[in-house]
């Protein structure tokens, strides 16, 4: 499955006395005994193909974003879903998503995997192998990482045995987590060229920020201990992305989990327990080189990207509270810089509301893998926004969609303009539902053409902002994009109803496509 024939058929020598099960290692067998096996099967496999001048090597995902940009539509999509905190008793699951429109069963759940615990509070995901590993024929992009933000355990979920109907794996437990690393409530898994897992961990069991940092597992998913040099985690943490060819490697900083996961207190911030900064780290040895305080324009940083291009020394982060992007870039002496772009969300000045104003509160954003339009939600207004960044420092507004939010029409809640009078968003109806909660997590395929949308934030978040989503649960739409000219139009085809799950409404958060996406690939 790895070798791809340049011409004519594809014999790699004796590849018939290679042993191919013991490639990614026999279960019979200890941990570090399937590890030294495969290390050795891997040189004699190399050594096999390097000698047979019609096979190309070929790891997992795509040579470059552009090659990205040509892969196969998405047909199926996994989705985090949560029971956690909606004072359900049941276990959250992994939902597989039918998303291909000549499918019979096109914009339904059609698999569900429960974990076998209950009170996880499944978040963001990950894969064991991405583009990253392109270079290595014998990387696999077989196991989805599932970080359980509150529980702190980790699951690994194998999708290529059945991707319609992925199973379990593994599950890394917290206790073993913390007694190796002092680690708790993981958060973002990117996969390594080497093979092994990083998670960025949000705190220590407690729920103090300082015990945060970056999580190792290898590649049979064990505890390996910290990635960060002592002495150099962060202060906060959340996201993270790297950029092989720059050497570093930036996180972002949500806030205590002490504080987070008791709902938001704006007093909070004022008390230093939520984040305003990014950390530069080497990479990948993991010194922390600088501390870049984004002040109060960017108040809660959340998610960030560098742009796809492997050899762009820029990207962007998303800053919640401030409802900001800020760009972020190399200066000519090697040290970085940030500056708030022109996109600042205003705050609406509200009534009916807990404030009189009302911010957007970024919570999620994306970046096509051409590098041409940046995408991001307000949660709380309600909206979707397309901007094209082919100039990086100059971002322009292209689409713009309301989705659901507080202010749209029928809610109590009114915005106020500057003259005093007063306006509601206009949010369709789709397939005779009204869109409910607000525009959370989002997802583009791979030529960027479809948007994917879902509305849970944090189960704790939702009830306080959102509380209707605890009685009628999530849904996910799909946007259809023009990546000519720009705009932003909802597919009326297209709705998952997680408020008619089986076991009850449910929380739907992020979306991972079987063969990768533009926020879980990164190129080296």
């Amino acid at each position: 499955e790895r070798l791809n024939p340049d011409k004519g058929s594809c014999k790699v020598g004796n590849l018939d006395t290679l042993n191919l099960d013991t490639l990614h290692g026999d279960k019979t067998e200890s941990e570090s005994g399937i590890a030294r096996k495969q290390e050795r099967n891997k040189e004699r496999f190399y050594a096999m193909v390097e000698g047979n001048g019609c096979c190309k090597l070929a790891g997992p995902g795509y040579g470059t974003p552009l090659e990205a940009i040509s892969g196969p539509r998405e047909a199926l999509i996994y989705v985090t879903c949560v029971y956690t905190g909606t004072g359900k008793e049941k276990p959250d699951f992994l939902a597989t998503v039918d998303v291909d429109p000549n499918s019979p069963t096109y914009s339904k759940v059609i698999h569900r995997l429960p974990v076998p615990y209950i009170g996880d509070e499944l978040h963001h995901s990950g894969w064991n192998a991405c583009s990253s590993c392109h270079g290595d024929p014998l990387a696999d992009r077989r196991f989805l990482i599932l970080p359980s933000l509150v529980s702190g355990r980790i699951y690994v979920v194998d999708t290529k045995t059945n991707p319609k109907a992925p199973s379990l794996h593994k599950v890394v437990q917290p206790d073993d987590i913390v007694k190796k690393t002092g680690l708790a409530y993981p958060h973002t898994s990117h996969c390594l060229a080497s093979g092994d897992v990083m998670v960025s961990c949000l705190g220590d069991k407690d729920g103090n920020a300082k015990g945060n940092g970056f999580l190792l597992l290898d590649s049979q998913f064990n505890v390996k201990g910290r990635w960060e040099k002592p002495g150099h985690s962060p202060s906060f943490g959340y996201d993270f992305w790297y950029q092989p060819r720059q050497k570093t490697m930036i996180s972002s900083s949500w806030g205590a989990p002490a504080a987070f996961t008791k709902g938001f207190n704006l007093q909070h911030v004022a008390d230093g327990l939520y984040g305003r900064h990014l950390f530069v780290y080497s990479w990948p040895d993991g010194e922390l080189k600088q501390t870049m305080d984004l002040g109060n324009t960017g108040l809660i940083p959340l998610e960030i990207r560098f742009l796809h291009d492997p050899s762009k020394d820029t990207g962007y982060v998303g800053c919640a509270l401030s409802s900001s992007m800020v760009r972020f870039f190399k200066t000519q002496d090697g040290s970085w810089n940030h500056e708030v772009v022109a996109i600042s969300v205003q705050p609406l000045k509200v009534q009916n509301w807990i404030l009189p104003e009302m911010p957007g509160l970024i919570t999620d954003f994306l970046i096509s893998l051409d590098d041409r339009f940046l995408y991001f939600v307000n949660w709380l207004h309600g909206d979707v926004r397309q901007y094209n960044i082919e100039d990086p420092k100059n971002p322009v507004l292209a689409g713009q969609v309301w989705v659901g939010g507080l202010v749209q029409k029928g809610s109590p809640i009114v915005a106020v303009t500057e003259d005093g009078q007063t306006w509601q968003s206009n949010v369709p109806e789709i397939q005779g539902r009204s869109l409910r909660g607000g525009p959370q997590m989002i997802q583009l395929s791979l030529d960027g053409k479809r948007l994917y949308v879902t509305n849970s934030l944090f189960s704790t978040w939702d009830r306080q902002f959102y509380p209707e989503l605890m009685e009628k649960g999530s849904h996910m739409l799909q946007i259809d994009v023009d990546t000519e000219k720009g705009g932003l139009k909802i597919n009326p085809n297209f709705f998952v109803d997680f408020g008619a799950e089986p076991d009850g409404p449910s929380l739907a958060h992020e979306m991972r496509y079987p063969g990768g996406d533009c926020t879980s690939d990164i190129w080296i």
